[in-house]
């Protein structure tokens, strides 16, 4: 049963994980109508540019507290991600209003492929640390009620806590403000929100700082454990599968269907792996989220889409 619950509990915490990364695509989503497929340069150019300034700021004004470096380095990649989103809206957004959605995709890809080459150029190519002070020593945990008690990684557990947090703020947002409700309205019908008096322009570059923020927030999170290189642009590819499963419009769908393919992933990698050579975790989510693609596309928590002839 120890074994059994540390498995469902390192489930549970990478599934918060996901479900960060997942919602930057909801975010998009829910107020442009089009998948964001620049979601993964995003968390890649906010690891980097918090990496490097938390470098730079001991160089540049002798402060030696790590903890004052990180939250300055913190602030400046937030303003930077800020200018990003009202850049992406100035620059792109703003021509591309009432278009098809298929132009909007094209535009995310260009974005993404610029932040790639533009990250790489202002801050380096290199692999970069991020130390945050989460603790990456594991602990044993109810040890008087099983034996030996429960393996827990803290890391993980911090990362998971950030994490929940932020998706539990981000759900209160778009439940109970008048932004969040222009941001689905914005989402069902570009034309008749503008018709209502919701300023389309504004709202864009709102739900991309904050998709901005959370693409931060995970960088700095996966930062930390994988460190700040290239590959954290395939961050983004393990939260398809939550946002197929969970629904394109859902935040609650993001923060389910994380968990469920967090928890999946373990526990099939465990329990399973040892009779089918292993490696379940690489494809167990893809091929969960194939079986919704064929029999409930638009996944546990998204809009039933309806044809009307």
């Amino acid at each position: 049963m120890a074994f059994f619950l540390e498995t469902l509990l390192g489930g549970l915490m990478a599934g918060m994980l996901y479900s960060l990364v997942a919602l930057g695509f909801v975010l998009i989503f829910k107020a442009s109508g089009v998948f964001n497929f620049a979601q993964g340069a995003m968390v890649l150019f906010a690891a980097l540019a918090m990496a490097r300034f938390a470098e730079w700021i001991p160089q540049w004004t002798g402060v030696e507290n790590k903890i004052a470096a990180n939250l300055i380095a913190f602030a400046i990649a937030g303003v930077i991600m800020f200018a990003v989103a009202w850049l992406v809206e100035r620059l792109v957004l703003r021509h591309l209003v009432n278009q098809e959605g298929t132009t909007l995709l094209m535009a995310t890809l260009g974005i993404g492929y610029f932040l790639d080459g533009l990250g790489q150029s202002l801050f380096g190519s290199a692999i970069y640390k991020i130390d945050i002070g989460m603790p990456k020593e594991p602990v044993f945990a109810f040890s008087s009620v099983f034996e030996g008690g429960l393996l827990i990684n803290k890391e993980d557990l911090y990362a998971a806590m950030i994490a929940a947090v932020l998706v539990a703020l981000l759900s209160v947002f778009f439940q109970k403000t008048s932004t969040g409700r222009a941001l689905r309205a914005v989402a069902d019908d570009h034309q008749a929100a503008q018709s209502i008096g919701i300023p389309l322009n504004r709202i864009w570059v709102i739900v991309w700082c904050v998709a901005g923020v959370v693409a931060l927030v995970a960088g700095m999170i996966w930062g930390s454990k994988l460190g700040v290189q290239f590959s954290l642009t395939t961050v983004a590819l393990r939260a398809l599968p939550v946002v197929i499963l969970g629904g394109l419009t859902s935040v609650p769908g993001a923060i389910i269907g994380g968990l469920i393919i967090g928890v999946g992933e373990k526990l099939s990698e465990v329990f399973l792996g040892p009779y089918v050579g292993g490696g379940i975790e690489i494809w167990f989510a893809y091929v969960l989220a194939l079986v919704f693609l064929m029999f409930r596309p638009q996944g546990l928590f998204g809009e039933k889409i309806i044809d009307r002839v």
